[in-house]
């Protein structure tokens, strides 16, 4: 057990810096995913018809593709020799796409996080009553005040729960920008695991911190959820 503890003594100081990336890394993520699937979501519900067809073929293209794929490409992709050809024939700088590892692990789960969000946002748009809508618009207001007024008070209150399974997702899809260098808690424990070559030590350790991260933060969202929860109005989610 004193070497077990002389172990935890030794890796936490580089786990605990790698933590804090982690959990900026994941609310930086929600926030950017908020931000894209909102209007996306509100698009694909109320918005003009020629914009509809765009917000989809994100949504699609990015749950359909791996998130590996999307932070390589981001990462390694926009810094192409051809690119920058191309952005500098259009006058542009040639360095302007080469992002920071830090940027580019934001941008890629925003990204990603952003469509599966407006999913779930969409989900609990569609799931009030046209006749609400009818309603509102009957007392003379706007379809934009009904939307945020009446609409959007109610859905957001009902995408509560799928949105608390983006959390606990969030968490854990954070370990893949250990791939680009970026110190987060599965990257720190990689370099430990190189260096002392334990990696059947370090797994449980590793894991058990996840672990106990996401079931505090499934915690946080369900208490929220009780609190903001509508009488008789429910709503089921899960990610595919």
């Amino acid at each position: 057990m004193s070497g077990l503890t002389e172990f935890w003594n030794m890796i936490w100081p580089g786990l605990g810096e790698g933590l804090l990336v982690t959990l900026k890394l994941s609310g930086g993520a929600l926030v950017i995913g908020l931000l894209i699937g909102l209007p996306i979501a509100l698009i694909r519900v109320y918005g003009p018809r020629f914009l509809r067809p765009v917000a989809t073929a994100y949504v699609d293209i990015i749950r359909g593709t791996p998130l590996l794929v999307q932070l390589f490409f981001i990462y390694y992709g926009l810094a192409d020799p051809n690119i920058s050809e191309l952005l500098i024939s259009i006058g542009l700088p040639s360095g302007l796409l080469v992002l920071e590892p830090m940027v580019a692990a934001y941008l890629a789960l925003g990204l990603n996080s952003g469509a599966y969000q407006a999913e779930y946002f969409r989900g609990a748009l569609q799931s009030i009553g046209s006749g609400q809508m009818l309603a509102a618009r009957a007392l003379g207001m706007t379809r934009i005040q009904a939307i945020v007024t009446i609409i959007l008070p109610q859905a957001l209150r009902l995408a509560i729960a799928p949105w608390s399974n983006e959390v606990a997702y969030m968490v854990k899809y954070t370990s893949i920008v250990s791939l680009i260098a970026v110190s987060d808690l599965f990257g720190q424990a990689r370099r430990v695991m190189s260096r002392h070559y334990n990696q059947m030590t370090m797994l449980p350790f590793v894991g058990l911190i996840y672990l106990a991260i996401v079931m505090l933060m499934t915690w946080l969202m369900h208490y929220v959820e009780r609190s903001a929860r509508i009488p008789g109005m429910e709503t089921e989610s899960g990610r595919t």
